[in-house]
């Protein structure tokens, strides 16, 4: 089957920016020439990826379903089309990477100065994605290597453990909960909780280990990023779980993290690579100063 890369990007276009003139606008075209793109796109799959009224565009269950894999695809063409530019005896040296986003933000911008002195004429990619993304960049070679959530089901990555980190309760500093040690889950019955939305790979980590305990829990908003929901415990919303790291409390005025026990819940992470592969030297020596600075915080 020939693939439509114009349509997908145009659908790619509408759905980050909920609107076809916007879209239009950002690729250069006509709103007519982008509703016909879009027509024809879907007409070549045979369903409908789009609904469209006078006021808002909306995903279908379909057009859900396509959009992560869209992003994906497009991005390693991206990737792929980057690397040929550069290439040649004058190219400037570039490597790619994956990283979880509380990582990334924390921890990443005083490593990459320790990396620029090494080499400070390379660019380096930043894939801040979740862990499900970031194990496919890698797989594919879209990313040289990734700082992610150790999966036991990816065979076709090589994987090195680096820290098992815990997850905490983010409550205000107020919170009765914030003069405790610890707090047993159980314990969080009727207190309105924020969770974290499955795609963010941590998920499914504390449903599992809460099992038919977690559907007592009051369970009140659902937010993409650890961001957004420590901005909503600040504003008295509800109180939030996440990983010990993604929560730097002394840069976060206001709130206090406790460990949660009965059950403890931790993720493991790790630097992955596609088996069989050896890192560049620059990725290596990256992927080092990573590994040295999460094992310290064991």
């Amino acid at each position: 089957m020939r693939i439509d890369f114009l349509g997908l990007q145009t659908f790619l276009s509408i759905a980050e920016r909920g609107s076809f003139q916007r879209a239009a606008a950002h690729l250069n075209l006509s709103q007519t020439a982008l509703s016909h793109r879009m027509r024809k796109f879907e007409a070549d799959l045979g369903v409908k990826l789009l609904t469209r009224t006078t006021r808002q565009v909306t995903l279908s269950p379909a057009g859900l379903e396509l959009l992560p894999k869209a992003r994906r695809i497009l991005d390693e063409i991206e990737t792929s089309f980057e690397s040929l530019r550069q290439s040649g005896s004058h190219r400037q040296e570039r490597i790619a990477i994956g990283c979880l986003p509380t990582i990334a933000h924390h921890y990443l911008p005083r490593l990459l100065q320790q990396f620029s002195a090494r080499y400070p004429d390379m660019t380096v990619k930043i894939h801040d994605n979740s862990a499900t993304e970031i194990a496919d960049l890698v797989q594919s070679g879209a990313a040289e290597f990734g700082i992610t959530i150790v999966s036991a089901n990816r065979v076709d990555l090589d994987i090195r453990p680096l820290l098992k980190e815990p997850f905490v309760l983010v409550c205000p500093a107020t919170h009765a909960f914030a003069r405790q040690k610890a707090v047993n889950w159980s314990e969080l019955g009727g207190t309105p909780l924020v969770r974290i939305s499955p795609q963010a790979g941590n998920r499914a980590l504390i449903d599992d280990a809460l099992g038919s305990r977690r559907d007592a829990l009051l369970w009140r908003y659902e937010v993409q990023h650890v961001a957004t929901a420590v901005s909503m415990v600040i504003a008295g919303l509800g109180l939030t779980v996440v990983p010990r790291l993604a929560i730097d409390v002394a840069g976060t005025p206001g709130v206090a993290a406790i460990p949660l026990h009965n059950p403890g819940v931790a993720r493991t992470l790790g630097i992955v690579q596609k088996r069989g592969t050896a890192l560049s030297a620059p990725a290596e020596f990256l992927a080092g100063l990573i590994s040295t600075r999460l094992r310290s915080e064991k």
